[in-house]
């Protein structure tokens, strides 16, 4: 009651401060504005009198409470009372001892509505209706108060006040909820003193969205509706309240001291439920809760929990949040922290106890989570866990039966159906979660062998389908996004199922028994290092593949886990068995093993990690193979197309590791083709020769990539180079241009390889352009084989063009040596166009006297030229000496002719008739008559 008095006085202050600063600004008014404050006033006045009037007739309490407690008699006729019988309602009255000026902006609109006995459970409240032209504070508290063994429920059906809400739309213009609100308060310990100042704050709301649901943590609630605005209505916000019993939220005995600290003993109590002290309401803040169960030595206890609705704080539920305990203290094993909303989440003790604890964090954030209520329960008949493999196994904390089986490192086990070797028993589901290593060295997969018996009985009817009990199996990885409808088999019946193996480190197996008494299972499992590599490794576990051509003429082959990182510390061996008509070809498409010398990427440069490949033979009729290396590659150095040798059985790539870098590996395309002519595209067995040029298919034109219309597409061009005893092969690789780059890429679709020494490894080369240095390559002995190949994905350079020439293996020459290289090479190659000393030496063809060159078409061009200018010049001599005769006068009696076909003639003076003006014939005639008679000269 003192409380509520200080309130009373609070508010009878402001109603003085605003009435001295009306007095005070009054004094300026004219006297027109006086008439009209006196005749506002004077109602007011008229109203009080009354009041005090009413207060003195009354029997009842003193003047100093402010409360009038009235029965049925005193609410009679009082137009302000909340429109219900039962419960009693409360309303405040105005001290009579208080000064009037005080008085002049109260209101009355508090309510206070209290349980009674023979009363209604439960009502209907609504916003006070205020006229407030002056804009002045107003505030209204509406104050439920239920019984002994009673909580207050209350529920909001309309509300719409005027105001924005404080979600973050209005940050920074106006100040949220600011003129027209409503507060909530449910925590209040002693609904004799309300004292708000002092009690949690349950949440501040306006706007049009409601507050939700709450329920008192004893037995008040108080809302608080302010306003400052013109005018209320009753419709702004409308709501029902009930008392309703709290005996429900006694879930068992609670413990001297506490607010919800329960022991729920399962003498006392075998099954109920269980839920937070207001649920459904909102749950309060900074609170700390625990559940205790305790049953018998052969019990288990189950929780089921049917709604789960906390604040969610993150992914560890750092602020309000629920704990189980797999015993009885909070340092027994933790079963699992829970926050946010959950769904179907139950809970199995592995024991006869189990503890509950709720806490919540007092916080500023307004939130209106219900909080849970579950089903909790005690019993025997639950699965006992001994049928679980405790040295291979666990029991997952929490869960009726499921159990956990994790790889030592390739190891293997057995696991068992529910009471194994007993029959199991009807309506259980028991899960096994089988998972192999998966971290950055290690990679397994699950195999999973049925033997001995399997007995889960289907439908009576026959139904293959196992539409009652059942064991599925899941390969993929299905539980990890609880895809329990997609299993990759499902089984029952009476036949062993067939062995399976996952596709990656997991396998999970869920048994439902289903309503019928079932047999019995047991199953064999085994971890295998996985690989990921097409095909089937050893019978050992071991990274050795094996891939034979009347399997499969072509496919991919990777490093283990491409295009994820290999693993450290492991050798993997690739093995390509082809027909004996048949040669095995490589290309590899990508690459990328660690080096400790990154510009040096082939050969025994590689120490750290690396591939090799290599030639396998084997005699006929024997076991025993023979291999012969081809190269090592390591870095970003990609092998180039390789082939293996015709008299090879095939080819053998081996992956080693070390223990420190990992990287992505590589993938290579394998392809078994039929043998085809040794010197297909090109190339060719040179022997008896001085030297000689080699060079690329259709040089100087760029070579083509592959043919799709010949088979095995890409080229493939050999030549082997042989010279007399005791010399050696230089070889000059004057102009170099083939696809690939040694230092980014390697050379993974054209390369060129040159064996100086038949029994060592070959030299790789590719890209655009060589050195000096590796332009020149010379031979061990007599005997040099230089390769050119191709892959699919060639896509054509300009190629090669080397000179080979026979070189002196002496220390003293005896024909021509080489001023710069001091190369000793033949006397027969001085000056024969070609430079055979190689690279920046020019000495064999210095010093060389030209021989004249016959041009062909020049000699024919002077000729037709000189023959030009003697027939112009005998046409010259004939005309002019026609000329003269006729200037002489002395014409001869015969025809002179100047050529054969000359169209120039001249007849016999005598008949001039004749001439000039002869015809054709005549003509014709007489030069036949005088060439028969006159000599021509």
């Amino acid at each position: 009651m003192e409380a509520d008095g200080r309130a009373q006085e609070h508010r009878d202050i402001a109603a003085r401060v605003r009435m001295r600063r009306s007095v005070s600004s009054s004094s300026s008014l004219s006297s027109s504005s006086s008439s009209s404050l006196l005749l506002f006033l004077l109602p007011q006045l008229v109203l009080l009198l009354l009041l005090l009037t009413h207060v003195h007739a009354h029997d009842g309490p003193s003047h100093e409470d402010w409360l009038l407690f009235s029965d049925e008699t005193g609410l009679e006729g009082d137009t302000d009372s909340y429109p219900t019988k039962e419960p009693t309602v409360y309303r405040p009255r105005f001290l009579p001892s208080l000064p009037v000026r005080a008085s002049i902006h109260a209101i009355e609109c508090d309510r206070r509505i209290v349980s009674s006995e023979n009363g209604q459970a439960e009502g209907e409240f609504e916003a006070p209706e205020i006229l407030n032209p002056e804009g002045h504070s107003r505030q209204c508290i509406y104050t439920f108060v239920a019984g002994q063994g009673e909580k207050v429920q209350l529920q909001f059906t309309r509300f719409t006040l005027r105001g924005t809400p404080p979600d973050g739309t209005t940050l920074g213009v106006t100040p949220m909820c600011s003129h027209e609100y409503l507060d909530i308060y449910t925590e209040l310990k002693d609904p004799s003193t309300v004292d708000l100042l002092n009690t949690p704050f349950g949440g501040r709301y306006c706007g049009g969205i409601s507050p939700r649901l709450r329920v008192s943590l004893y037995t008040t609630v108080v809302i608080s509706f302010y306003t400052d605005l013109f005018n209320t209505t009753s419709d702004l916000f409308v709501g029902s309240y009930k008392f309703i019993n709290d005996s429900k939220y006694m879930v068992g005995d609670l413990d001297p001291d506490t607010l919800c600290g329960y022991t729920i003993n399962s003498d006392t109590k075998k099954n109920g439920q269980f839920m937070t002290l207001t649920y459904p309401g909102a749950y309060p803040k900074n609170i700390s809760c625990y559940y205790k169960f305790v049953g018998r030595r052969e019990q288990r206890i189950r929780l089921e929990f049917r709604d789960f609705d906390l604040f969610y704080g993150g992914p560890h539920c750092p602020f309000d949040q629920v704990k189980m305990f797999d015993g009885l203290r909070r340092i027994s094993p933790l079963i699992g922290t829970y926050c946010g909303q959950q769904r179907n989440l139950v809970i199995f003790s592995t024991g006869s106890t189990l503890l509950l604890t709720f806490n919540t964090l007092e916080r500023i954030a307004d939130t209106q989570n219900r909080g849970f209520q579950g089903i909790f329960n005690f019993s025997e008949s639950y699965v006992k866990l001994d049928f679980i493999n405790v040295q291979d196994s666990e029991h997952i904390r929490g869960t009726e039966c499921d159990q956990r089986i994790l790889s030592k490192k390739e190891s293997n086990g057995t696991v068992y159906s529910p009471n194994y070797p007993f029959p199991y028993l009807p309506n259980i589901v028991c899960r096994y979660f089988i998972y192999g290593l998966q971290d950055a060295q290690n990679l397994e997969r699950v195999r999973l062998l049925f033997f001995d018996r399997f007995d889960i009985p289907a439908e009576p009817k026959g139904d293959k389908n196992c539409s009652d009990g059942y064991l599925r199996i899941y390969l993929k990885g299905q539980e990890m996004e609880n895809a329990y409808d997609s299993p990759d088999f499902e089984v029952c019946g009476k036949t062993l199922p067939q062995t399976v193996v996952s596709a990656g480190p997991r396998l999970v197996m869920v048994f439902s028994s289903g309503k019928y008494q079932g047999g019995r299972f047991k199953a064999h499992y085994k971890f295998e290092t996985e690989y990921k590599i097409p095909g089937t490794p050893s019978p050992d576990g071991k990274c050795i593949f094996t891939y034979y051509s009347s399997s499969r003429k072509e496919g991919i082959f990777n490093s283990p886990r491409h295009p994820a990182n290999y693993p450290s510390n492991t050798t993997c061996e690739f093995t390509f068995q082809a027909n004996p008509d048949e040669q095995v070809r490589l290309a590899f498409n990508q690459f990328e093993l660690s080096s400790k010398k990154n510009n040096l990427t082939y050969g025994n440069h590689c120490q750290a990690d690396w591939v090799e490949i290599y030639n396998v033979y084997r005699p006929i009729g024997s076991d025993v193979e023979r291999e012969r290396l081809n190269g090592r590659y390591c870095g970003l150095a990609a092998p180039g197309p390789i082939e293996s040798e015709r008299e090879a059985v095939g080819l053998r790539v081996v992956l080693r590791t070390d223990h420190e870098n990992v990287y992505s590996g590589f993938e290579a395309k394998y392809q078994f083709k039929t043998k085809e002519m040794l010197f297909r595209d090109c190339g060719g067995n040179i022997t008896d020769e001085e030297y000689g040029i080699i060079h690329s298919p259709h040089w100087p034109n760029k070579y083509d990539g592959p043919d799709p219309d010949r088979e095995g597409g890409a080229l493939s061009c050999t030549w082997f180079i042989h010279v007399r005893a005791y010399h050696k092969i230089l070889l000059w690789l004057q102009s170099f241009s083939v696809e690939g780059n040694p230092e980014e890429r390697g050379c993974p679709a054209a390369v060129v390889r040159v064996w100086p020494d038949l029994d060592k490894v070959p030299i790789e080369l590719c890209g655009e352009g060589l050195s000096d240095d590796a332009s020149i390559i010379i031979s061990k002995s007599s005997l040099m084989r230089v390769a050119f190949l191709t892959a699919d994905k060639a896509v054509g350079a300009k190629g090669f063009e080397g000179i080979w020439t026979e070189i002196q293996d002496s220390p003293k020459c005896e024909q021509f040596l080489c001023s710069k290289n001091n190369f000793c090479i033949s006397k027969n190659l001085l000056c024969n166009g070609v430079p055979n000393c190689g690279v920046g030496d020019l000495s064999d063809e210095d010093n060389c006297v030209k021989d004249p060159v016959v041009n062909v078409l020049m000699l024919v061009g002077v000729g037709l030229g000189i023959s030009s200018v003697l027939l112009i010049v005998v046409c010259i001599w004939c005309h002019r000496k026609h000329v003269k005769r006729r200037e002489d006068g002395a014409l001869p009696h015969h025809v002179h002719v100047c050529e054969r076909g000359a169209r120039f003639a001249s007849v016999d003076s005598g008949d001039r008739s004749l001439s000039p003006v002869l015809g054709a014939r005549q003509a014709h005639h007489l030069s036949r008559t005088s060439l028969r008679t006159e000599t021509v000269v």
